[in-house]
């Protein structure tokens, strides 16, 4: 059981009688008679109080022995990590493995990304889940199958490697032992709802589609992204291989995502990279509670997310062109930089890897030299130590907080970056004076969108 939160049985059975759609996502309910795991929305028949076990995470009831419900579908329900804490590098590491990093890797590798030593991640993971990395891994390849063999009609085999394993014949065990039916079993269990190419994405709370939208609109690179009344669409490359999605606002609370993959295998990144980029994993419900109670009015337009980009490289890129001059001419210069280094080439284009910035004459950038020299010294240090946190990019002459704040906030997702040094953040800190980093913590990033729509 984590010990970060504990776990508060009067609250969480208060909420599963009630079927309280806040809890989705927080909680899983276990029924000891079934050996069956729910979501605490789930319409089925409520057990007895004795008969109930709770987890935080729905790869705990499976190690606990549980199988996820075919009612309610625990592998779809909206991620939460609030028994999280403040564990930083457990973040990361549970990003990295919903990111894959353990299909064809090891645990000394990841330990090793995060710069720890592998028998410290070993005890992250039992002080957290009660589990090893691996088997953590494996339970998130199982209800990922899960998800895809409900909602979406890949072939089997297609979601055997798409999940991470390396033979249908692995699959087909480790699903069975697991889940007590083979895959196959499963998909004969239930009709399938999307074509072979899309999947449907949950979230809680609402969605401001139309700002998050206009948002992406104005700041859009030709040939890399495309953006439509009801999509978002962008070209990729990962690893070598080309990646195109495709994302809308779909029923029920849901993101719809269609995807083309060169390497199925990379499905597992694309979600991951997904529901960051859009951030699906945050309540909003929660989080603007939160902002009203520390400045009444400041939440003018419910359901705003953080609009993300694909990392924080192409995040750092972008504030670094856009400092000191307009929406417009920062994405202007963007543009020109991608059309520049892919002059003759066909589009699709994708963003500039800092290897190719890095070979790249930028005289042709109509901006101060010096700015130019900063975006150099800034691919340089990334080919350099690509893995490094934004933080270290102090380090870069030319780069200052500001930039390695909007860093984190649109390209690694980070919800507690309130930018109270930007220009317009501070015009409307000037009327709303509740309104400061203190105050709006932990949620300063969507206090920062809410103070520039305050003002829009």
């Amino acid at each position: 059981m984590s010990t970060i939160l504990t776990i508060d049985r009067d609250a969480y059975r208060q909420a599963r009688l009630s079927r309280d759609a806040r809890f989705d996502g927080v909680f899983f309910v276990a029924v000891k008679t079934t050996k069956i795991f729910c979501r605490p929305i789930c319409p089925a028949n409520l057990p007895k109080e004795e008969n109930v076990d709770y987890y935080h995470t729905a790869a705990q009831a499976i190690e606990a022995g549980y199988r996820p419900c075919l009612r309610c579908h625990p592998d779809s329900a909206p991620k939460s990590y609030r028994w999280m804490g403040t564990a930083t590098t457990f973040e990361r590491a549970i990003k990295l493995i919903d990111q894959g990093i353990l299909t064809n890797g090891s645990v000394v590798d990841l330990a090793d990304r995060l710069g720890i030593s592998e028998r410290y991640l070993r005890q992250l993971f039992d002080q957290y889940l009660g589990l090893s990395p691996k088997r953590y891994a494996l339970y998130q390849q199982l209800l990922l199958a899960k998800q895809l063999l409900h909602r979406s009609a890949m072939s089997v085999v297609d979601i055997a490697y798409a999940c991470g394993f390396n033979s249908l014949r692995r699959f087909n065990d480790a699903f069975a032992k697991h889940f007590l039916m083979a895959p196959t079993q499963l998909r004969r269990q239930h009709q399938v709802i999307s074509s072979e190419y899309k999947l449907l994405l949950p979230y809680k709370g609402k969605l401001a589609w139309q700002h998050m939208r206009d948002f992406y609109a104005l700041r859009a690179i030709e040939g890399v992204e495309e953006v439509s009344d009801d999509s978002y669409s962008r070209h990729l490359l990962h690893q070598g291989q080309k990646i195109r999605f495709c994302v809308s606002p779909s029923e029920n609370s849901n993101m719809e995502l269609t995807f083309e993959l060169e390497d199925i295998r990379q499905l597992r990144y694309l979600i991951s990279q997904v529901r960051r980029q859009f951030d699906l994993d945050a309540d909003t419900d929660v989080i603007e509670q939160h902002l009203e109670q520390c400045q009444p009015g400041l939440v003018k337009l419910p359901g705003i997310r953080l609009p993300g980009v694909w990392n924080t490289w192409e995040a750092g890129v972008r504030a670094i062109l856009g400092q000191q001059v307009t929406i417009k001419g920062a994405i202007g210069q963007l543009n020109l930089l991608v059309q520049t280094c892919y002059q003759g080439q066909p589009k699709p284009w994708y963003f500039p890897a800092p290897e190719q910035v890095l070979a790249m004459d930028l005289s042709f950038l109509r901006m101060p030299n010096s700015r130019k020299e900063t975006l150099k010294r800034f691919a340089q240090f990334m080919v350099e130590n690509p893995d490094a946190p934004a933080q270290q990019w102090l380090d870069v002459k030319g780069i200052g907080p500001w930039t390695v704040q909007y860093a984190q906030l649109r390209g690694d997702g980070q919800v507690d970056c309130f930018l109270e040094g930007d220009l317009i953040v501070k015009k409307a800190m000037n009327q709303l004076p509740q309104v400061t980093a203190q105050r709006v913590s932990p949620w300063g990033s969507y206090a920062t969108f809410h103070c520039w729509n305050w003002l829009s």
